[in-house]
């Protein structure tokens, strides 16, 4: 389990306290409101001693209680509805969710740094950074234990939300604090009408709850006197005559609102009471619908507010389960049970109590010396007034039954033995049977001892408490009286546990043997849930996690979701604590507890569980177990709107070599585009994110500067070029490299010059990208991108175009203009756009698109812009089988787009020229996609006419060269350069020069071949 912030003598001495009712006159209730708080609220702080306690057990032997708490409840009449609880405990949970910011929790366990914590949504899913380097950036060595304060906080309540019971008394009153104020008319009478209306609800048939432990209830007189408007002399005076007729140790004078309501601005007073309230704003706001009460599901709230209150206190305290507007069943039904099916709400009205609770100031006119009378009251109620009464009820009973018990057992044992004449063996929990007729009178014998077990446990005397216990479970097994039995065996393993100096071992087969019987005979999972809660915990302080976790997986059932997911939860906590921690079976008990509390509306915390098994799942080859994670962590993202993590999970599941069907992949595409669509309706204007699909490869993006070149027509047979449908032919492209730089050393008289660039139409990734290409205005750019679906379904792209930036300059003026960035208009940049690009299941596809420009300047590509979106189902289109392939207008658009870009970057190559670069991983620059757009040139196009294509040895023959300008560039200095010149020859006799000449002219010249063999 999880670390928790008490320990396990502290829970459970906390979670068993006495419990004492309080019973207000209507002034007095008016007294404690000017603080915003009720009595039980006003002394809720104070409830705990701060100094030992002493008492003397039935054989006179001294007994020591610390850190001693008591619970002062206002009456209700009602027991609690079965709905209300369950609406209750699912609004604790709901309510608490991990605080942002706090430093994170890291559990080490093997090869793992498991980030269980207040961050762990966004530090373990796993599009964010790499988390195992934040984690060891917190942590390196030390261990840390996860809390989830979630479920103490379900715990606590559930606890304290739990019914009273007939078979056991840790839920019955033991005293009554009648309140009445000084400034009553007549306050001596007061106090006689509230003692008749405690006597009315204890003894009448009229009321079945609450519960009261023994007949004689304690009852302790308060007189609450205001100091700021009440008349210190009569409260004085009235106390006198209490003392007279109550006696000095069964009543009290509390002094309370020392100040006005006027608080001076400077004045800072600690508020001791919103850590409570805060804790319980959930509890405050249950009631019931059906009766004169409102009802507070916290056995620690008030439990009585009388519909005599100014109307502004029962409206901030009343809600009705009825209205509950998300109900799954209706809380009128009195065969629902305890731990039923969960409720699923929205949690929108309990931020606004929390709002309305933490914002509204209590003890506004209380000082600090009125918060030491109120810590004084209780210790004083508690030292003159209840423990001597428990003292005293702790004789009695031990009295009543060393006279009574002795009498009637030794009388049944006789006569047991003398019919049976021999040992009954004992039975197995599965033969006895559930006499569920058996009900005790208030004065048997059994319960006599329950009732001072109880009590002994209450007071902290577990020897004395195990004692009777162990005692009482013998009777009741063999009354065959199980529920009783269980209830017997339950406390006696806690208080053998709690035990000072540990005289015996933990009897855990108590625990179980009550555990199966309140699950399996008497059929009440409340008690059963209560018994694995406290077995747990102490399986857990005795490092006994694998023991604990079996526990808690044993009590996971349909009935209750939340139940369910808090105890797996706390399960995959016990593998993860282990001594040799079981990491993966940590991870799938998170992935069943997140399943549970997704069926329990719990969001935050499907989410959280999901997030925090990532961890282990992640990039562990389990591609089916991450994508099922991942689109859970998208769904439940999106459900709680936060939609960038829901875009980053379904990307996630997309980006892998997914393992999944067709029929999968298309309904996580789907999910993602649908996802996708509502992120970018939040942020209409925003920039273009990265798309995930289809897959880019960024080495293969092929760049041609220029005109397609005409095609030969008739005789015309023209020259051959480079082209994006040609193979890169290495040796050829060097062939042409060196005879251009034999062409440039002739014009330049033998050197070539610095500046010198070779000419390159088409860049890809075996050609020398060093440099920035040039490109020529009025001439397109056409850019080859490679595409590949790496899904089973087709991706249909629409609206595919570039995306690019200008910076136009004027290279002649050397002046610089204004960037200009992703333009959409053709004023300088004229971009190509596809409208439709089909991509078939797993095929790789190329799309060339181009750009015109109409400027100089700097021209750099950026990357791809289109929309994504799918086909149609797989049914048959025009006679055509999807999973065989689509062409182009054969598909049906199926509306959901979403528009989007991925950016084209293309890593250079590696450097390996210096030490340095030899030594460490460098990487050159690729600059094809970052032309130069030069000023318009010369473009010359080539045909051959009458070419022949076979010659015998010797033979010479004549055809004609045909050379085009298409250019609107004067083109001047015409060279021709030849790896054998001496095979061929121009005509002599004219003169070969071209001027400006557009595509319709051209100029010929004769051209002499022959065969001669060298």
């Amino acid at each position: 389990m999880a670390q928790c912030v008490q320990s396990v003598q502290e829970f459970i001495q906390d979670s068993f306290v006495p419990l004492v009712a309080a019973l207000c006159s209507e002034e007095a209730e008016r007294l404690t409101r000017k603080n915003n708080l009720g009595f039980s609220e006003l002394v809720k702080p104070f409830c705990r001693l701060t100094s030992e306690v002493h008492m003397r057990d039935p054989n006179n032997q001294l007994h020591v209680i610390k850190n001693l708490k008591i619970a002062v409840n206002n009456i209700i009449t009602h027991s609690p509805q079965p709905g209300g609880i369950r609406k209750l405990l699912n609004d604790v949970v709901s309510v608490s969710q991990p605080t942002e910011g706090l430093v994170t929790n890291v559990i080490t366990a093997g090869d793992y740094d498991l980030n269980i914590s207040d961050r762990s949504v966004k530090a373990s899913v796993p599009w964010y950074n790499n988390w195992k380097d934040t984690l060891m950036e917190l942590n390196t060595s030390t261990f840390y234990s996860a809390t989830t304060p979630w479920f103490e906080s379900y715990r606590e309540s559930f606890l304290q939300s739990m019914p009273a019971s007939d078979h056991e008394f840790l839920n019955h009153y033991v005293a009554c604090m009648l309140v009445v104020s000084s400034g009553e008319p007549e306050p001596v009478e007061q106090f006689l009408k509230l003692s008749q209306e405690q006597h009315r609800i204890q003894h009448s048939s009229e009321y079945a709850y609450p519960k009261w432990f023994i007949p004689n209830t304690l009852k302790y007189y308060v007189l609450l006197h205001d100091v700021s408007a009440g008349e210190e002399q009569r409260a004085d005076s009235v106390y006198e005559e209490m003392k007279q007729r109550y006696g000095t140790q069964g009543c009290y004078l509390l002094k309370i609102n020392s100040r006005g309501s006027n608080r001076g601005a400077d004045e800072q007073i600690p508020d001791p009471w919103s850590q409570y309230l805060q804790k319980n704003s959930i509890q405050t706001q249950e009631s019931y619908d059906d009766g004169p009460y409102t009802v507070i599901s916290n056995k620690n709230a008030d439990h009585l507010i009388s519909d005599d209150l100014d109307n502004d206190i029962q409206d901030g305290l009343s809600n009705n389960f009825k209205a509950h507007p998300l109900q799954l069943d209706h809380l009128s039904d009195t065969s629902s049970s305890f731990d039923g099916t969960d409720y699923i709400k929205t949690t929108s009205s309990l931020h606004e109590s929390k709002k309305t609770s933490s914002g509204t100031p209590h003890g506004a006119c209380l000082t600090l010396t009125d918060h030491d009378r109120i810590r004084q009251f209780i210790q004083e109620f508690t030292f003159r007034g209840l423990l001597p009464h428990i003292e005293k009820t702790i004789r009695q009973l031990n009295d009543q039954l060393i006279s009574r018990k002795g009498l009637s057992r030794s009388l049944f044992s006789a006569t047991k033995k003398w019919f049976s004449g021999s040992k009954v063996p004992e039975k197995s929990i599965n033969e006895l049977k559930n006499t569920s007729g058996l009900l005790y009178p208030p004065e048997a014998p059994e319960l006599q001892i329950r009732k001072m077990a109880d009590l002994c446990f209450l007071v902290q005397h577990y020897e004395l408490a195990y004692s009777c216990y162990h005692t009482a479970k013998k009777d009741f097994l063999n009354d065959q009286a199980m529920l009783y039995a269980a209830g017997a065996l339950e406390m006696a393993a806690v208080s053998a546990f709690l035990q000072p100096g540990a005289p015996r071992p933990y009897p855990a087969h108590y625990m179980d043997t009550a555990i199966q019987t309140y699950r399996d005979i008497c059929k009440n999972m409340v008690l059963a849930e209560r018994c694995v809660l406290l077995s747990a915990e102490i399986l857990k302080s005795q490092s006994k996690y694998s023991d604990a976790a079996a526990l808690l997986i044993r009590l996971t059932s349909e009935d209750s979701d939340l139940r369910s997911a808090l105890l797996l939860e706390q399960a995959a906590h016990c593998f993860i604590n282990m001594k040799s921690p079981m990491v993966r079976k940590f991870a799938f008990h998170m992935i069943l507890a997140g399943h549970r509390y997704s069926k329990a509306g719990q969001k935050k915390h499907a989410l959280r569980c999901y997030s925090q098994a990532m961890q282990v799942y992640k990039g562990k080859g389990w591609s089916l177990a991450e994508d099922h994670i991942n689109f859970t962590i998208g769904r439940q993202s999106f459900t709680l709107r936060q939609l960038d993590n829901a875009v980053s999970a379904f990307r996630h599941i997309l980006i892998n070599d997914s393992k999944q069907p067709a029929a999968q992949q298309g309904t996580f595409l789907r999910e993602y585009l649908y996802v996708y669509k509502n992120v970018t309706q939040l942020s209409p204007d925003g920039p273009l994110p990265q798309l995930p699909l289809p897959y880019i490869n960024n080495s293969a993006t092929r760049v041609f500067f220029g005109h397609d070149r005409r095609p030969s027509e008739g005789e015309k047979q023209a020259a051959t070029h480079i082209s994006l449908d040609q193979e890169y032919d290495c040796e050829s492209s060097h062939q042409w490299k060196e005879l251009e730089e034999q062409v440039v050393a002739v014009v330049n008289k033998g050197i070539i010059p610095s500046n010198f660039q070779p000419t390159q139409y088409c860049l890809n990734s075996y050609s020398d990208n060093s440099k920035f290409p040039l490109a020529v205005v009025e001439e397109p750019v056409t850019v080859e991108v490679a595409f590949r679906n790496p899904l089973k379904v087709p991706l249909l792209l629409t609206d595919l175009s570039l995306l690019w930036k200008f910076q136009p300059k004027d290279f002649n003026a050397k002046h610089n203009g204004e960037t200009k960035e992703l333009a959409c208009g053709n004023d300088m940049i004229g971009a190509e756009v596809i409208a439709e690009f089909l991509i078939n299941s797993e095929e790789t596809k190329m799309a060339r698109l181009k750009l015109f420009p109409h400027q100089t300047g700097e021209l750099h590509i950026l990357g791809v812009v289109y929309n994504l979106g799918t086909i149609q189902g797989t049914m048959m289109l025009d006679g055509i089988d999807p999973s065989i392939g689509l062409q182009a207008g054969k598909f049906v658009y199926n509306g959901m787009s979403v528009r989007g870009r991925q950016e084209l970057e293309i890593q250079g190559p590696r450097l390996n020229n210096t030490k340095e670069e030899k030594t460490s991983i460098k990487y050159g620059p690729d600059r094809r996609l970052d032309p130069i757009i030069t000023e318009e040139m010369p473009l010359l196009e080539v045909f051959f006419i009458n070419f022949p294509t076979g010659l015998l040895c010797g033979e010479i023959r004549k055809a004609y060269v045909e050379f085009v300008n298409v250019s609107k560039c004067p083109l001047t200095a015409l060279k021709v350069v030849s790896k054998h010149p001496e095979f061929f020859t121009f005509e002599l006799g004219q003169q070969f020069q071209l001027t400006n000449f557009f595509n319709q002219y051209s100029k010929t010249n004769s051209l002499f071949t022959n065969t001669k063999s060298q």
